[in-house]
């Protein structure tokens, strides 16, 4: 089996509602779909949803190295050599990890469709019973926030995450206005989104919510500051999270040695994709780290992607992968059933495409192949 073309759709996500994190306010997601047909007729599908702020990709920069530099190059691979087809793009440029990782989605689309197998049977086979999803709710006023909760539990949603980090006095307020709003037991995670500069400014927030009780905090300093994060881990008994400041084994590496976290979040598009992932998973568990698999609100593609993952190792207790929740239109559908999200025994991804919409969604089209 051999590529013989690669198609890119650069496509605008529309959001129910505004996404609002510490650093940025999402109207809609940008993101490439990648579809790539063998010579066997299997076609499978990937996504790339980048984010400046993490990866320093962009939406247009994404598009230009599949289109220019990655997709060109592989063009007659197999996808079923998936460490070749990473050591090449590796070797073609480095980081790019949200180009990467569409490329990879689209090979296990392919090789579960082969094998007639779906995806989380390739990476170990069924390790959950279910996947839980929490409800994530943006950067709002506390009050907005303790209301879009308590609608959320109506709903039938059994954990929350809340995103902060733009004020630590009102971050403060947020935290226990949901808390109140919830009750005592019900799971809150808190993300800062590296919104808390240094961790004395982060500290002086956990100080203030001790009480309420938060299972872990993430991101709670800028990226690139671990010894910040080992020092909060080291100062309050509430689990920390690394997000943002790890991508991949470098990071992981550093991480591990210092000790500096409880648990991290692998997201695909740090990381470069599924395989990639699946490293950062066994050299979690090895160091005695909890996994979450998270996202960038990606689609059904990346998001379904995830998911496999989420279901095939035990090392990953918890999932966000709650993108296709937040669109009003979509590239396929999953199916969530609020907590939960169930993925289907159907080969590859095991999800359907609306090429309608997806053709309807598009802003620019390439294809590629052999010359």
């Amino acid at each position: 089996m051999k590529i013989i073309s690669i198609e890119l759709f650069a496509v605008r996500l529309p959001l129910i509602k505004p996404f609002i994190i510490s650093y940025h306010t999402y109207v809609d997601m940008p993101s490439i779909i990648v579809k790539v047909e063998t010579d066997t007729g299997l076609v499978g599908y990937g996504e790339g949803t980048p984010d400046e702020h993490v990866t320093g990709e962009t939406w247009e920069s994404t598009f230009t190295i599949l289109s220019k530099t990655i997709g060109p190059a592989l063009i007659g691979e197999n996808p079923f050599n998936i460490e070749n087809i990473h050591t090449k793009m590796n070797q073609i440029i480095f980081g790019a990890t949200t180009a990467k990782a569409a490329i990879d989605i689209a090979c296990y689309d392919l090789m579960g469709k082969a094998t007639n197998q779906p995806i989380y049977n390739l990476l170990g086979g069924r390790s959950h019973d279910s996947l839980e999803v929490p409800k994530v709710i943006s950067i709002l006023d506390p009050e907005v926030m303790a209301n879009e909760a308590k609608l959320a539990m109506s709903e039938g949603y059994k954990s929350f995450k809340l995103k902060v980090g733009t004020d630590k006095n009102l971050d403060i307020l947020r935290i226990r206005a949901v808390r109140e709003a919830v009750g005592p037991s019900v799971p809150i995670k808190v993300d800062a989104n590296q919104g808390w500069k240094t961790s004395s400014e982060s500290m002086y927030v956990l100080e203030n919510v001790i009480d309420c009780k938060i299972d872990w905090i993430e991101q709670p300093t800028v990226a690139s500051d671990i010894d910040g994060l080992k020092e909060i881990k080291q100062k309050t008994n509430i689990p920390v999270m690394i997000d943002e400041g790890l991508h991949g084994n470098k990071e992981m590496h550093e991480i591990i040695v210092k000790r500096a976290v409880d648990l991290i979040n692998i997201k695909l598009m740090k990381c470069g994709g599924l395989y990639p992932a699946t490293h950062l998973v066994h050299q979690a568990e090895l160091a005695g780290l909890t996994c979450q698999v998270g996202s960038m609100v990606e689609s059904s593609i990346a998001s379904a992607a995830g998911l496999h993952l989420s279901l095939a190792k035990k090392t990953i207790q918890s999932n966000e992968l709650v993108g296709p929740l937040m669109f009003s239109k979509d590239v396929a559908k999953l199916n969530y059933e609020i907590p939960y999200v169930h993925l289907s025994d159907k080969p590859g991804l095991g999800i359907e495409i609306d090429e309608e919409s997806l053709k309807s969604m598009t802003y620019d089209y390439l294809k590629i192949e052999a010359k």
